[in-house]
């Protein structure tokens, strides 16, 4: 992990196309600003863990409804 300490209104470069510039600096938040392109996907990490845990509890729910439709036939066999 790279770490650097930026003041209000100082950038960092990633990558040639993706700057993100401190606009604020508050008591226990720091706001920031991205700009890159529109196809470069840029999510808070806590909406991409909410989503993995949305998309595991859809996978074993998905499982759980297929088991219980086989216990289903099972029973009307």
């Amino acid at each position: 992990m790279l770490v650097v300490t930026r003041k209000t209104d100082e950038s960092v470069i990633i990558a040639d196309n993706i700057e993100i510039t401190v606009l604020e600096i508050g008591k226990d938040k720091v706001k920031i600003g991205i700009n890159a392109p529109k196809e470069v996907k840029v999510i808070r990490s806590e909406l991409k863990d909410a989503r993995q845990t949305n998309e595991q509890a859809a996978h074993a729910s998905g499982s759980a409804i297929a088991e219980l439709l086989k216990q289903h036939r099972q029973e009307e066999n």
